[in-house]
């Protein structure tokens, strides 16, 4: 069984020397509190993701590489609109790797920074970059950022 643990900061500021950007696309088959079933095409690849509830920084998480035509036939049948529209960025701070999202479409102007832990007491520094911690606000969640789109706050 897969477990993500996993903290999330609002960006106050783009860092330089960010990685070449990854466009993603994501959309919901089933989008409830318990359980998640996305489908991601990121860059030329698709992907198939599982997860469960969140409970305070962790939760269940089983992810699969699917063919790109596949992820995108799924996107367009059994996803319904919007779809979550971001470019990823990924970073090196202080021995951790950041991955930043920069959200587009009815979400343009979020930008998140996440960091993945191995233990939800792990210590690590927050970069200068990244602003308040937004770990425990669903509404920042991505399955909720479908019904209730940044632009819309």
């Amino acid at each position: 069984m897969g477990i993500e643990i996993e903290r999330k900061f609002l960006v106050k500021q783009l860092p330089p020397d960010l990685s070449p950007g990854l466009v993603i696309c994501q959309g919901y088959m089933v989008n409830q509190e318990d359980r998640v079933v996305r489908i991601r095409t990121k860059g030329n690849k698709g992907f198939l993701t599982i997860k469960g509830k969140t409970i305070h920084t962790r939760r269940q998480e089983f992810e699969y590489e699917i063919p790109l035509t596949d992820a995108q036939q799924m996107l367009d049948l059994f996803c319904a609109p919007p779809l979550v529209e971001k470019t990823r960025f990924k970073i090196e701070f202080k021995g951790f790797e950041w991955v930043i999202d920069q959200f587009a479409g009815k979400s343009l102007g979020l930008i998140v920074a996440e960091i993945e832990l191995e233990h939800e007491s792990q210590a690590f520094e927050t970069p200068p970059w990244a602003g308040e911690e937004v770990s425990h606000d669903p509404r920042y969640y991505n399955s909720n950022l479908i019904e209730h789109p940044y632009s819309t706050w």
